[in-house]
């Protein structure tokens, strides 16, 4: 691609050679070695079908006349990564079919961000920056640009940048970081209760059979807790991995819900709460991934059955509704930013989240200070993560003795299939 790259920045000439042995390969693509032989058995010349060397050049020669900016984008378009074409005003000119793909929406910030701009302003010939964006999910974008002087007197000079996406390996450094900060802490409390366990077992419990039972309880729950750390661990890191990849399958939300709360049925053994699925009628479709909404629903729902019950003398109940979303069609203060979508709420009435607590639950590795039951730490922080990942929202309410409540909204499919078909570019 840096070798493509510098051949297309030779200017009109270099560009215009790369083209016609890309056209020469694609008709040799279309017709085949069949169409050789024939031609060559009918007695005409094979250049006849395969241009000679100097027909190349003399095409080179003719195309080195042209404007670059306006011969680019069909050859930038054939190519499978990412590239755009700033204009002479450090606008945004043109963006190819793969960098559209690839980054959608966030192509006008990626340009408009000073880091470009400031490689931009001083770029005689190449030059590589990063940039990083952080709304609405973090992305990290590498981008090697190259000036293309005018090929002609009085002609635009333009610059050809590679985008090459870095999100995936700055989440992965970014989990490194936090598990040696974090999931060690964290790993050290069960890992020293086993390490004290089993030095008593085989010390002063060596023949006390009740204390090796319990004992032997203990270090189990104590083994499942890390065991069950890690693999929120793991899942976290695939969901950052893929964060500002938006979904591209159109699903309807109700059955997956069901699903969810199918797989769920198991926490509600012997347990006394009432658990309560309302759907409406006619959901509207989303494009979602179905099984990242079905981890969300267990989170929800998990956290739902495991602090429903912390109230004296109340029936714990869980109560789980899905519905088409108002928007700012339903009122002034609603609180979804587009008329439509889908809206799934997942309520309890246990004892609630003070509310000085609550901008930080979905923190990782946070935890409510007081609750009898504690979980990971990384349950809300993983929802928050997924829903970011489908430009949702998610919005935590919870009054103290009253109950808490988790309304997840998704946006409407039309909305996501709209902004691909017409590959929009917001103005640099």
């Amino acid at each position: 691609m840096h070798d493509l790259l510098a051949g297309i920045a030779l200017g009109g000439g270099g560009y215009a050679l790369t083209r016609a042995m890309v056209a020469r390969g694609m008709r040799w693509y279309r017709h085949g070695d069949g169409v050789s032989r024939a031609s060559t058995a009918h007695g005409r010349d094979a250049d006849a079908v395969v241009p000679a060397s100097s027909t190349l050049m003399d095409r080179a020669a003719a195309a080195s006349q042209v404007d670059p900016l306006a011969t680019l984008p069909h050859m930038l378009d054939l190519l499978p990564g990412a590239c755009i074409v700033f204009g002479p005003r450090g606008d945004l000119a043109h963006a190819s079919t793969s960098a559209r793909d690839m980054f959608g929406d966030t192509l006008g910030a990626i340009v408009r961000h000073p880091a470009t701009q400031q490689v931009l302003e001083q770029l005689s010939t190449t030059a590589e920056t990063t940039v990083t964006l952080d709304v609405p999910v973090r992305l990290v974008v590498r981008v090697l640009l190259r000036r293309i002087a005018p090929s002609a007197p009085g002609g635009r000079g333009v610059v050809v940048a590679l985008l090459e996406d870095r999100t995936g390996q700055d989440a992965l450094d970014r989990m490194r970081g936090d598990f040696v900060a974090h999931a060690s802490h964290e790993l050290r409390t069960p890992l020293a209760a086993l390490s004290g366990f089993i030095e008593t077992l085989c010390g002063p419990a060596a023949n006390d059979a009740p204390a090796r039972a319990r004992f032997l309880g203990i270090m189990a729950g104590q083994a499942e807790r890390m065991l069950r750390l890690l693999d929120r661990l793991s899942y976290l890191s695939r969901v950052q991995m893929v964060e500002h990849q938006r979904p591209r399958t159109r699903i309807d939300v109700a059955p997956v819900v069901a699903r969810a709360m199918d797989e769920a049925r198991p926490l509600l053994e012997g347990a006394d709460i009432t658990c309560a699925l309302d759907v409406a009628p006619d959901i509207m479709p989303v494009m979602a991934d179905g099984d990242q909404i079905v981890q969300v629903m267990l989170n929800l729902v998990g956290n739902a059955i495991r602090y429903a019950p912390g109230v004296a003398g109340r029936r714990a109940r869980v109560d789980v509704t899905v519905a088409n979303a108002t928007g700012r069609d339903g009122g002034p203060h609603a609180p979804w930013p587009c008329g439509g979508g889908v809206v799934v709420c997942v309520r309890d009435n246990g004892p609630g989240i003070p509310a000085r607590y609550l901008p930080r639950v979905t923190e990782q590795f946070y935890r409510v200070p007081g609750q009898v039951q504690q979980g990971t730490g990384l349950g809300l922080a993983i929802v928050k993560h997924i829903v970011d990942r489908h430009g949702g929202r998610l919005q935590i309410e919870s009054r103290e003795g009253e109950g808490t409540s988790c309304t997840l909204w998704l946006p409407p499919a039309e909305e996501g299939a709209r902004d691909r078909r017409n590959g929009a570019i917001p103005p640099a």
